[in-house]
C-alpha cells in the first residue's frame, strides 16, 4: 500500500523555505512517496503586503522550478499548486492567479484575521495577549468559512491553524467547526491533514480529532501535506496521519489533476 500524496510544500521563494524542488523530489522518492505536490505561498495584490511569499513576477520562475523537477524524477507524479491566502475582497484576484498557469489544485489558506494580522507569525505572537482567544478563533473560523464558500479552493489548509501556538480558547468552538464544515461538504472542498502542527508548539496534527470526526460524518474529503519547508521534512510525521486518519474512518484520499479530483486508498 502506497503512501498518501504529499500536498503541500514550499520552495525558498516564499523567503522562509530552504532546497529547491529537486531536493523535495529526491527526498520524496527516498520515502517511497510516488505523487507529491509544490503548493508555495501565492503573491498579493500587493507585493509589499508581507514578507514571507513570493513576489508577482516570481511567479513564472516558480512553475519553471516546478518543470524541472517533473523533468528530473519521471517516475514521481509531480504537481503544480499554490497555496492562496483567503482574505475577503480578494477573490478576483485568486480568480486571475488561476488563469496565470495550469493548476492542478489551489490550497486554501487562512493566516489573517485581519489585514494586519497573521496570527501564526511569530514576530506578532504579541497580537494574541491584546485579544480574547475566543473572538480570535471565532473571525478565522468566519473567514475559513468564506473560503469553503468561495469554491475557489479544491483543499483547505491546516485547518485550525489558531492552535499552533498553544492557546486554545476555553469556551466550545463546535458552533465555528460545524459552520465550517458545513460549508466544506456543501462547496465539494477537501481539508488536509496537515502535519506540521506536530513541529509547532501545539504538537497536534492540524486539524484536531474532533474536527476530523465532524469531518467524517458529514462526508468531506482529505488530503495529507507536509507543509514541508525543507527537503529533510518531506512526508514527515505521515504515519501519524495516516493513523489518526484510519482511526476516525477515512479510508480514502484525494488526488488532484488539473483541478480535478480522484478518490484513492491509501
Amino acid at each position: 500500500m502506497s503512501l498518501p500524496p504529499d500536498y503541500h510544500m514550499h520552495t525558498p521563494l516564499c523567503r522562509h523555505a530552504v532546497g529547491e524542488p529537486v531536493e523535495y523530489a529526491r527526498r520524496a522518492v527516498e520515502l517511497g512517496l510516488t505523487e507529491i505536490g509544490f503548493s508555495d505561498h501565492s503573491p498579493m495584490r500587493r507585493d509589499d503586503f508581507d514578507n514571507w511569499r513570493m513576489l508577482d513576477g516570481q511567479l513564472d520562475e516558480y512553475v519553471a522550478k516546478v518543470r524541472i523537477a517533473q523533468k528530473e524524477f519521471p517516475q514521481l507524479a509531480i504537481r503544480l499548486a499554490l497555496e492562496v491566502d483567503y482574505l475577503p475582497g480578494h477573490e478576483e484576484w485568486i480568480r486571475s492567479l488561476a488563469t496565470r498557469h495550469p493548476w492542478d489544485y489551489f490550497i486554501g489558506s487562512v493566516h489573517y484575521v485581519s489585514d494586519s494580522w497573521d496570527i501564526d507569525n511569530p514576530a506578532k505572537l504579541s497580537e494574541w495577549k491584546k485579544r480574547d482567544a475566543f473572538e480570535v478563533w471565532s473571525a478565522y473560523f468566519e473567514r475559513l468559512t468564506l473560503a469553503a464558500e468561495s469554491k475557489l479552493f479544491e483543499i483547505i489548509g491546516h485547518a485550525d491553524l489558531p492552535k499552533k501556538f498553544g492557546i486554545r480558547p476555553a469556551q466550545d468552538c463546535t458552533p465555528l467547526y460545524e459552520k465550517f464544515l458545513t460549508a466544506a461538504a456543501k462547496s465539494g472542498c477537501a481539508i488536509e491533514l496537515n502535519t506540521a502542527g506536530l513541529r509547532k508548539d501545539c504538537k497536534e496534527i492540524y486539524p484536531r480529532r474532533q474536527i476530523l470526526e465532524i469531518e467524517f460524518q458529514k462526508g468531506v474529503p482529505i488530503t495529507f501535506g507536509s507543509d514541508a519547508h525543507a527537503p529533510g521534512e518531506v512526508g514527515m510525521n505521515f504515519a501519524e496521519a495516516i493513523s489518526l486518519a484510519r482511526s476516525v474512518g477515512y479510508s480514502k484520499t484525494c488526488r488532484f489533476h488539473r483541478r480535478q479530483r480522484e478518490s484513492v486508498q491509501f
